[in-house]
């Protein structure tokens, strides 16, 4: 049944969601779920159903690539877009208009304006490192300016989309580019990246105790430290936080880890030496902090603002997908800086990116007038906020967001 805005919504309790750490998809695997390089994952996650004849059913996501999927264009693994489910269903409705746009869109829509903007960002590195030998304080800034871009850009947008394989249609440079990225640029592994942000965050998002968000509090915090301090620590706890996850992988994949994140903060601060002409190590040290830290704010602000503060499900009682996205996500207006660095898909199409989660960043621009106006047909919530008043509510409502145990929330007639 359609979901009107006053059926929302009894509560039953609380539930206790503990605090690991800072970071979008750095947080500690889920203790039910076996870590990834192990012997294998035992979480499942509910993905949509894609393609002729699809469904809304819940199924397992150890089944498939991608928890949450995407769509299939032409010459795409089906992999990528989920398992197929029972019965026709307002998800099957939805993938179905959003799978026309898809079909009728060429590479460069699916790939190419993101790879592009991937491909700028690698090209100005020479650029920043060359400002930063400047002794005035304009270029030397537009130095510390372009290489914060760049560096967001690629560990934000370039990780965020090699974690769910929207880079290519091929897996075997999707997993190049995973490796590239989220090790070689941002200092994390990417076999616990995937498992906690697409298995968990992606295939439980905003159930109890699986996807809830939980692993960005940090409740001994007060709230302007945790708002506007902590996140300068972003660069230093990143790394730190992938060397304690290197455990619950294999023997290799931690050496290959290790290696890149070793190789891409040494390369970092190597250039700043000797191309950018930095005479004291840690002056060096300080600009790559500096560099690496320009917009964690809005890199911990945009990941706690569009999903803590809305419904929080039980994982025995959660709601269908449709039902779960549209109430658990949120979108923030669209950001030029933040549209280019971080991607429309953490951004002004969130709602989008969880419920297609397969497609690159341009294409989930491309479908956001598709999925809003589908969930306002069927009269479901689409969630959209100014990134101002989620601030202004985050600073305002910090210990119940922020510090205590969400309530639950059950949909009446939905689950």
């Amino acid at each position: 049944m359609p979901l009107e805005d006053g059926e929302v919504a009894r509560r039953r309790g609380q539930h206790n969601s503990g605090a690991t750490g800072l970071g979008g998809t750095r947080g500690e695997p889920h203790e039910d779920g076996t870590a990834p390089g192990g012997s294998g994952m035992e979480v499942t996650a509910e993905e949509p159903q894609l393609g002729p004849a699809l469904g809304d059913g819940d199924v397992a996501a150890g089944r498939g690539e991608d928890a949450g999927g995407g769509l299939q264009p032409a010459g795409m693994e089906p992999e990528q877009f989920g398992v197929l489910g029972g019965e026709e269903s307002l998800m099957a409705e939805l993938s179905e208009r959003v799978q026309k746009v898809v079909k009728s869109s060429s590479w460069w829509e699916r790939h190419g304006v993101d790879a592009s903007i991937l491909a700028c960002s690698l090209l100005a590195l020479p650029a920043g490192f060359l400002c930063l030998r400047s002794a005035r304080a304009v270029p030397f800034l537009a130095g510390i300016l372009t290489l914060g871009v760049v560096h967001h850009t690629l560990s934000v947008k370039g990780s965020h989309l090699a974690s769910h394989n929207a880079l290519t249609e091929s897996k075997s440079w999707g997993k190049v580019w995973a490796v590239f990225f989220i090790e070689l640029c941002s200092a994390f592994t990417a076999e616990q990246a995937t498992y906690n942000h697409v298995k968990l965050h992606h295939g439980y998002t905003n159930v109890i105790g699986l996807g809830d968000s939980s692993t960005w509090k940090l409740p001994f915090l007060n709230r302007y430290i945790y708002m506007f301090v902590a996140p300068l620590a972003v660069p230093i706890i990143t790394p730190l936080v992938a060397l304690g996850l290197l455990r619950n992988v294999e023997l290799k994949v931690a050496a290959r880890t290790v290696c890149c994140m070793f190789l891409g903060l040494y390369c970092h601060y190597w250039l700043l030496l000797h191309a950018s002409g930095f005479q004291s190590p840690w002056s060096a040290l300080l600009c790559m902090l500096l560099t690496r830290s320009l917009l964690a704010h809005p890199y911990i602000h945009v990941n706690i603002f569009q999903h803590i503060g809305l419904p929080m499900f039980a994982a025995d009682r959660k709601p269908k997908r449709i039902h779960l996205m549209s109430q658990g996500v949120l979108n923030l207006p669209r950001n030029a800086l933040l549209d280019w660095t971080f991607g429309h898909s953490l951004i002004s199409c969130h709602v989008e990116h969880h419920l297609f989660p397969g497609l690159s960043d341009n294409m989930c621009l491309k479908i956001k007038p598709v999925v809003s106006r589908y969930l306002r047909e069927k009269q479901l919530p689409y969630n959209e906020d100014t990134y101002g008043a989620r601030l202004r509510l985050f600073l305002r409502q910090y210990e119940e967001l922020m510090v205590h145990a969400p309530p639950i929330t059950e949909l009446v007639g939905i689950q």
